[in-house]
C-alpha cells in the first residue's frame, strides 16, 4: 500500500499514468480509479472507485462493496497486479476500509491489506477533504484517509518539485507559474 502525495503540479497524474502504462506494457492488469467521475476522464481505462468496486452509496465503518466471491469484479481484481487510486483524499475513509475489507474477503486474504493487492493512492489533502453532509470540520477530518486504521499501514512517497513550473516554455512563464504555485501551497497549508 503506497500514498503518492504532492502539492498540484508536481507530477501524481503523470506518475499514475506512467506506472498504468509500464504495467499494463508488460502485459499485466492494472485497474485504475479516482474518487470522481471528472478525474476518472484523466487515466487511460479509468472509472470511479464506487463504479468499480460496487460501493454503497450509503457508507459507513462497517459496509462492504457488493462483489462476492464468484463475481466478474472479484475475477479481475484476482488477476489484477495493480490498483492505483487517484484523488483519494477526497474519498470517506470508510470507502478505503470497505474496499479493503470487500478485498480480504473475496480474494481469501484476511492477513493482507486489499487482499495483498498492491494499491497505490494518490492525491493532495491540501486540496479538499471528503464531503460529510451537515457535518462539522472536525467531522470532515474524521472522514479523511488519515483517519483511517489502515493509514498507518501506507509507504508514503512525497513529491516536491512543481513539474509544470520546471517545464514551462519560457522563463516568463516560468515565474509566473512559480509564484501563483507558491501561493496555493500558502492558502493550502493554511499559511
Amino acid at each position: 500500500l503506497f500514498f503518492v502525495d504532492g502539492p498540484g503540479g508536481t507530477g501524481k497524474s503523470t506518475l499514475l499514468r506512467n506506472i498504468l502504462a509500464k504495467v499494463r506494457l508488460s502485459g499485466k492488469i492494472a485497474i485504475a480509479v479516482t474518487s470522481s467521475g471528472i478525474t476518472s476522464l484523466l487515466l487511460m481505462g479509468g472509472r470511479t472507485a464506487h463504479s468499480t468496486f460496487k460501493l454503497p452509496l450509503k457508507i459507513d465503518g462497517e459496509s462492504t462493496c457488493n462483489i462476492n466471491k464468484r463475481s466478474q469484479v472479484t475475477e479481475l481484481m484476482r488477476k489484477a497486479s495493480l490498483i492505483v487510486w487517484d484523488e483519494a483524499p477526497m474519498a470517506h475513509r470508510h470507502a478505503f476500509e470497505a474496499v479493503d475489507r470487500t478485498l480480504r474477503d473475496v480474494l481469501d486474504n484476511e492477513a493482507e491489506p486489499f487482499g495483498g493487492k498492491v494499491v497505490v493512492l494518490s492525491g493532495d489533502f491540501r486540496q479538499i477533504l471528503p464531503m460529510v453532509k451537515g457535518g462539522s470540520a472536525t467531522e470532515a477530518i474524521d472522514a479523511c484517509l488519515k483517519s483511517s486504521e489502515r493509514w498507518p499501514l501506507s509507504q508514503k512517497v512525497r513529491l516536491t518539485e512543481n513539474m509544470r513550473v520546471r517545464t514551462a516554455a519560457t522563463s516568463d512563464s516560468a515565474a509566473e507559474m512559480a509564484a501563483f504555485s507558491e501561493y496555493l501551497l500558502k492558502v493550502g497549508e493554511g499559511r
